[in-house]
């Protein structure tokens, strides 16, 4: 099994990439949509976010107003810090859970949005980084997120550089270019990935 941890700032084209690799035969485990399942209506996780940030972040019908509580933790980096403190380890889990279902020749790719952020790369054998400018990020948030650009910079405001996931990067997948050469450099890196998955790697020392 060969373990890749693709991340990428908001509106880099993270999404499309993971979706490529999907296509290519990639086993994706997907951080967000799990956060989003370990904060469903009637789970520890959603019963700890309320207790931390009252019920003010719950929509009519009992489920997580995701921008409500948004707009209240981007703008505060201690209250970021409470909610990962809350969301992180449960969705540690379950990605444990679902990487050890997959097949042990498969290459399984986290899409992990804070893992420069939170210290994650020596988890995977392979860092992927999906690098776009900071004025595509922008304009991707506000044409096709309908964010406000102040909503939107604060957001961007919020994660790590684009030089700091360059740091961390084995990979790098350009997405300021057009649909069709981004295609061709995802297979590309897919190819790269099964000559990886299939060469001998050292045994992790404990």
């Amino acid at each position: 099994m060969l373990k890749v941890g693709l991340t990428g700032g908001i509106g880099a084209g993270k999404s499309e990439v993971s979706r490529l690799l999907v296509e290519c035969g990639a086993v994706l485990i997907d951080a967000d949509r799990i956060a989003r399942e370990v904060v469903a209506p009637g789970t520890p996780g959603l019963a700890a976010v309320v207790e931390a940030f009252g019920e003010e972040v719950l929509a009519a019908d009992g489920s997580l107003d995701r921008p409500r509580l948004g707009s209240i933790v981007f703008a505060d980096a201690a209250k970021l810090a409470t909610l990962n403190s809350i969301v992180h380890p449960l969705v540690g889990a379950r990605s444990r859970e679902l990487e050890e279902a997959a097949a042990e020749d498969a290459v399984v790719v986290h899409d992990v949005p804070l893992l420069t952020e939170n210290g994650l790369a020596p988890l995977y054998d392979v860092v992927i980084v999906v690098d776009a400018s900071p004025e595509t990020q922008l304009d991707r948030l506000v044409r096709l997120r309908g964010m406000t650009e102040e909503d939107a910079r604060a957001r961007m405001a919020a994660q790590a550089t684009r030089e700091q996931r360059r740091e961390i990067a084995d990979i790098v997948i350009d997405n300021d270019v057009p649909l069709e050469d981004l295609e061709r450099r995802v297979k590309d890196v897919w190819a790269e990935l099964e000559r990886r998955s299939q060469a001998p790697r050292p045994s992790s020392q404990e």
